[in-house]
């Protein structure tokens, strides 16, 4: 049986669809397991990656799990995985390991996946590249106007789609592909303009990218809640990739046999979330 912690996120729930697909038998944890719904067939447990206490009966007859990373209490996971005889942990974790300047998130992620390294539990790391469902902030702009606002619109990222990051860690975990890190991107190098373009094209209606200060665009993430650390790495990292085209990995077709799905595919499958709420 194969664990799956995060299972109502954007990739979990991708993980837990495509392994009931593949035939096996999926459990999710969850702090509360009245408060989310599941696909018929899987095994509904309550616990918390925080607190320790509650992961043994979780991973009780467990042999493998893709674990969603979270930033404190990785080693009380980490110990109840050997107690229990866990034998595979794939870890959702992010490109910005790779960088020769991590910072903040990037920091973070290292730090679980060198507990897990250090563990000698049999690992996999799946490092994902910017989500494409980032974009999804964008929705509420879009359904209620033809202008999307923003900073440094010709910088380029290379988006994924969740369900090719799921692939990977679906193929991570039926093929049993320990000791390997990948690098998870989509198949095309996308600046902000050229991805509203394809909004617009993929939804049928005219939209344009409108360039604003930074400063102004901070102060509005700030009064959504966003802290200032993470805000300044975000717009720095923007501005480093402004007019540089993005690097695109080949892993998904590499891992799952098939390409990736493109911007325009992903854009098609959430085409409702683009559009004006019904009245």
């Amino acid at each position: 049986m194969i664990l799956v912690t995060g299972a109502a996120g954007n990739v979990g729930t991708n993980v837990v669809r495509q392994l009931l697909e593949a035939g096996e038998k999926v459990r999710v944890m969850t702090r509360d397991p009245g408060d989310r719904s599941f696909p018929d067939g899987v095994e509904v447990v309550a616990g918390d990656l925080t607190r320790s206490e509650t992961l043994a009966a979780a991973l009780s007859g467990i042999e493998q799990a893709f674990l969603f990373p979270v930033f404190t209490g990785i080693g009380g996971f980490l110990d109840a995985a050997r107690q229990t005889g866990l034998r595979h942990v794939v870890l959702l974790s992010s490109s910005a390991v790779t960088f020769s300047t991590p910072g903040l998130i990037g920091e973070q992620h290292l730090q679980v996946e060198r507990a897990l390294a250090a563990s000698g539990l049999p690992w996999t790391f799946v490092r994902p590249d910017a989500f494409m469902t980032n974009d999804l902030a964008w929705a509420p702009q879009i359904a209620g106007g033809e202008v999307v606002r923003g900073v440094y619109g010709n910088a380029a990222l290379a988006p994924v789609d969740p369900r090719d990051i799921a692939a990977v860690a679906v193929r991570a975990l039926l093929d049993q592909r320990a000791g390997e890190a990948y690098v998870v991107t989509g198949p095309q190098s996308l600046t902000q303009i050229e991805r509203v373009r394809i909004i617009a094209e993929t939804i049928g209606r005219p939209l344009r990218f409108e360039e604003v200060p930074r400063e102004q665009f901070r102060e509005q993430l700030l009064r959504h809640g966003m802290p200032a650390p993470v805000i300044d790495e975000l717009l720095d990292g923007l501005a480093s990739r402004d007019g540089k085209t993005a690097e695109t990995s080949p892993a998904v077709e590499e891992v799952t046999g098939r390409p990736p799905f493109t911007y325009a595919q992903w854009v098609a499958h959430n085409a409702t979330a683009f559009l004006p709420a019904q009245t």
